[in-house]
Formats: structure tokens, C-alpha cells, sequence
């Protein structure tokens, strides 16, 4: 009996080593969409009244665990029995990224009359700033859900030739990972300028200029930072977008070997986005025609 307990915890021993093992693997290959993840969705948890940021990306955060428990298992079952509707649902997500990250770029151009800022919150009633919330907080895990799909596909292709006792904890471990990691930084980003006036009084307490530096330098940066989030996360999603397309299209990829990968790929990103916006406009002209 003894001799099988060892036996039985040296098995468990090597499927955890094995989980490790494919987990960093996985993990590497994610990181470049992580990465975009981490931008787009920094970019979608800012622009709220300081008191609602950090339940905005709890929220946020929420949404993306349901995400993926609603994804794992569906891409588990996909892959048994429908792996031909994985890509076409890879598609949709690139139809919709792109759409999202040209209507950016439309808005900056010809800005909605409606649009809302930070800095003009006192223009809104207490019930049009909650709606607003929760619009910003849906198209975020909507986002976020289309990101998801695409980190646990890439974590998918690294494992397909393991078996399920692999698989399964491979893709848990990176859901988890992506989820906490990303919005764990994102809690960082927006709460720099809490952090930097936190900093402020203490080095004037304690007369550490040092200190007060940091503050100052953290509240002076965070707009920067939120500025150059919000183009870095139209640009993940463009670039992620366009990278759907062109790696399931070769034809696309082979009309774009002259110019770099990247170029490549924001490129399709940007035109697949215009077409979708265009039919977006027009749907929404026609509504309107109907309506009136």
C-alpha cells in the first residue's frame, strides 16, 4: 500500500511538472497579446470620477472571469467536436476589434455630440453618469471576452498534442494569469495619482524630498500615461485585429510580404474597421429613415 501512494504522488509530481513545463510555454507565446490586452483594456478602465475607478476594474475583472469560464469550456468542446468553427469565431472577434479601434479614430476626427471626459463630469446627472459606466464596462468585457478567446486559442496550439490532464490546467493556469496580471497592473495605473499624493504627504511629514519628488513626478505622469494608453490600446486592437486576419488569409499575407509584419497588420486592422464602420453607418442611417 505504501508503494502506492508513492507511486500515486510521484504521477502527481510529473503531471504538475508536465503543467509547469507547457504553462511557460503557453505563456510565452501569449505574451504579445497580453500585452495588448493589458493596453486596450488600461485604455477602457480610465477616464471615471476617482471614487469609481477601482470598482470599475472590479467589475471589469469580474467580467473577465465569467469570460472565461464561459470560453474555456467552450473551446474545449470546439475542439473535440467543431474545430472548424474556432477560426470563423476568431474572425467574428476581428471584425469586431477593428471596428472598435477605427470608431476611435472616427470619434477623434468627427467627436460624437454626447462624447464624455474626465473632465467634465459635472455636465452629467448622477443617472447619466452611471449609464455611461456601465456602457464603458460592457464594451470592456465584450473586448475583453474577444481578447480572451484569442490568448486561449494561442495556449490551445501549444498544448493540442498533450493529453486533457495537460491541456486543461494548462489553459486554467493562463486564464488566470492573464485576468489577475492585466487588471492587477491596470488597478496600478489608475490609482498612480492617489499613490503620488500619498507619496507628497508623506515626504512633507517626514521631510523627504525624495519622496514628494516621486508624488509629484506619479500625478504629473499619469495623464501622460493615460494619453499614451489610450493610442497604444487602439493600436493593440487594430494590430491584433489584422493579425487575425492576415494569419488565416494568405492571400493577404502574401500581398503584404513587401512591407513589415506589423505594418502589414495594423494596415488590414484599419481597413477591415472602415468597411465594418461603414456598414455600421449605413444600418444606422436606414434605422433612422424607418423610424422617423
Amino acid at each position: 500500500m505504501p508503494s502506492g501512494f508513492f507511486a500515486l504522488f510521484d504521477d502527481i509530481a510529473t503531471l504538475m511538472d508536465d503543467v509547469a513545463t507547457m504553462g511557460k510555454v503557453a505563456t510565452k507565446k501569449t505574451a504579445g497579446i497580453l500585452g495588448d490586452d493589458l493596453a486596450v483594456n488600461a485604455e477602457k478602465a480610465t477616464g471615471f470620477l476617482s471614487s469609481r475607478e477601482l470598482p470599475v476594474i472590479w467589475a471589469i475583472t469580474k467580467g473577465s472571469f465569467l469570460n472565461k469560464l464561459i470560453i474555456l469550456p467552450l473551446i474545449f468542446i470546439l475542439s473535440a467536436f467543431a474545430s472548424w468553427a474556432v477560426i470563423p469565431l476568431l474572425m467574428i472577434g476581428g471584425l469586431y476589434l477593428s471596428y472598435e479601434g477605427v470608431e476611435k479614430i472616427y470619434e477623434y476626427f468627427f467627436p460624437h455630440t454626447n462624447s464624455f471626459h474626465h473632465t467634465e463630469t459635472n455636465s452629467f446627472s448622477k443617472d447619466e453618469i452611471l449609464k455611461i459606466e456601465k456602457d464603458k464596462i460592457k464594451s470592456a468585457i465584450i473586448t475583453d471576452f474577444i481578447l480572451s478567446l484569442e490568448i486561449v486559442i494561442i495556449a490551445l496550439s501549444t498544448v493540442t498534442d498533450k493529453p486533457l490532464s495537460i491541456q486543461i490546467p494548462v489553459l486554467i493556469v493562463v486564464a488566470i494569469l492573464a485576468t489577475v496580471g492585466v487588471y492587477g497592473i491596470v488597478a496600478l495605473i489608475v490609482r498612480m495619482d492617489d499613490m503620488g499624493y500619498s507619496l507628497i504627504k508623506k515626504g512633507e511629514k517626514y521631510k523627504k524630498k525624495f519622496l514628494s519628488k516621486i508624488g509629484l513626478f506619479l500625478v504629473a505622469a499619469l495623464p501622460w500615461v493615460i494619453k499614451i494608453l489610450s493610442v497604444v490600446g487602439t493600436l493593440a486592437m487594430l494590430l491584433v485585429a489584422g493579425g487575425i486576419f492576415v494569419h488565416n488569409f494568405h492571400q493577404l499575407h502574401d500581398w503584404l510580404h513587401f512591407i513589415p509584419s506589423i505594418l502589414g497588420e495594423l494596415l488590414v486592422g484599419i481597413v477591415i474597421g472602415f468597411i465594418v464602420l461603414g456598414f455600421v453607418k449605413i444600418g444606422l442611417l436606414i434605422k433612422k429613415l424607418i423610424t422617423a
